[in-house]
């Protein structure tokens, strides 16, 4: 299709049009039993890596020069390591997994999980070097020196620790803030490299391996289990679907001041299984943005041959998406996320976003059923930053809804609990979405437990990294 065909068909697409019907495959419910299992299986394959450690020691071993240090040493490492794996499985992007818990408290955990191995490793790198050093009478320092230039796979490992401590102090909030998000990931690909370096070492050294075929091969089919896992969700399947669906820019709308909504053109998007307020990792085929993809929201369910995204310009990528041309290539991870009706408990949904935030709220009430009362609130600094404001004010009106407007500086429209409450008297009877920058959901979020509400019906969406 040539591309001026392209774009006038994307610019003809009505997004809030509700008397047409549309053909599209809606997102599959979560299954909240796989989650319990994956936590069942974590904690048992915890408890056979400690029983590997226990049981490969003797007290012989124990009681000799530096053994108490050895174990100890054993132990941490093996904790640590599995712990990393289990890290990894949280940002594998396994989606029966996203559905049921969503990838922001996935990477919350990812994060309160983080400190443990870093730790455990440094413990481990310090007990057997301590440890081993008593055993020859050396000092800690050669002791170390002699394990990097003439031990088997030491120095790989010494390389990886240095890059999992990169990864991990960029992982800090003050860290994260200072810098792009560009910077932030590459970083981060850094652990993949961190443990591929480690294993090797880790089998050709361990006490617990030598010796134990069983246990080899069961610490072998942990890690190629996962190193499997992440392959399929990260780049099998992915390559698969944007074979089979060829996305393409359609088209490049400015909707607000700095704010742009891009309309994807693809093959066989009815098959696409999608939920409102899901989120795709986007990689745009352009010279600058090709190497590394972004999170954005689907600010509209799709009508297929078209999908939306918007994007508000805040980094270098999202920047420059507003000079994309049509044509360009498209290739997505996803649908992710749990923010969807899914996770709805009521016949009540209140809707509250800000800025941007307010684009996945606009395909969340295009998605929810037609018998749910909804109400929406959206705040911006200026009418003109209020994102799809005459599709949302329609979809409301169709649905005999309730739409309230906050405009202006925060400190003149402050959305306080005093304000929820004199905007929406039965919040506490609803089912409560809140989108938006990270200091808005935080506020909005406090404000909503003083007026009482449920905290399993607070489903919160932040835009930050």
């Amino acid at each position: 299709m040539p591309t001026s065909t392209l774009e006038r068909k994307a610019s003809k697409v009505a997004w809030s049009r509700q008397d047409a019907p549309v053909r599209r495959r809606r997102g599959p419910a979560p299954q909240p039993w796989i989650a319990n299992l994956f936590a069942i299986l974590a904690g048992v394959g915890f408890g056979i890596v400690l029983a590997l450690v226990v049981t490969s020691e003797s007290w012989a071993s124990l009681t000799s020069p530096g053994g108490w240090l050895d174990a100890a040493g054993r132990l941490c490492a093996m904790t640590g390591s599995y712990l990393m794996l289990i890290m990894v499985l949280l940002i594998a992007r396994i989606p029966w997994l996203e559905r049921v818990v969503g990838q922001d408290r996935l990477v919350r955990w990812h994060r309160r999980i983080g400190g443990w191995p870093i730790g455990l490793i440094a413990l481990h790198i310090a007990f057997v070097t301590l440890g081993y050093a008593q055993t020859t009478s050396t000092g800690p320092l050669s002791q170390f020196w002699t394990f990097v230039r003439h031990y088997p796979d030491m120095l790989a490992a010494a390389v990886a620790f240095v890059l999992l401590v990169m990864a991990g102090v960029t992982s800090f909030r003050i860290a994260r803030r200072r810098m792009k998000y560009e910077t932030w990931w590459v970083v981060h690909l850094y652990m993949y490299a961190a443990l591929m370096l480690a294993f090797a070492h880790q089998v050709a050294t361990g006490v617990m391996f030598l010796g134990h075929p069983l246990a080899r091969i069961f610490w072998d089919s942990l890690w190629a289990g996962v190193a499997a896992i992440v392959v399929t969700n990260r780049v099998i399947v992915p390559v698969a679907r944007n074979l089979r669906y060829q996305l393409r820019v359609a088209s490049v709308k400015e909707e607000a001041p700095g704010v742009f909504s891009l309309t994807i053109s693809g093959r066989s998007l009815s098959t696409l299984a999608v939920s409102g307020g899901q989120f795709f990792q986007w990689r745009f085929m352009s010279r600058d943005l090709w190497w590394h993809p972004h999170p954005y929201s689907l600010s509209a369910m799709p009508r297929p041959p078209f999908l939306r995204v918007t994007v508000k310009a805040l980094g270098d990528q999202s920047s420059a998406v507003a000079h994309l041309r049509p044509g360009t290539r498209v290739f997505v991870e996803g649908p992710y996320g749990a923010f969807t009706r899914h996770v709805r408990r009521s016949e009540q949904v209140t809707l509250i976003g800000a800025g941007v935030g307010i684009t996945p709220l606009r395909a969340l009430l295009e998605d929810l059923p037609h018998n749910i009362r909804v109400t929406t609130l959206v705040r911006a600094s200026t009418f003109e930053d209020l994102v799809h404001r005459e599709e949302i004010r329609t979809l409301i009106e169709h649905r005999k809804g309730l739409l309230h407007e906050i405009v202006g500086p925060r400190h003149e429209a402050p959305l306080d609990a005093n304000t929820l409450r004199d905007l929406l008297p039965d919040v506490a009877q609803s089912d409560v979405y809140v989108c938006g920058p990270t200091g808005f959901t935080s506020q909005i979020a406090l404000a909503l437990s003083k007026l009482r509400v449920d905290p399993d019906r607070i489903h919160l969406e932040e835009f930050s990294f």
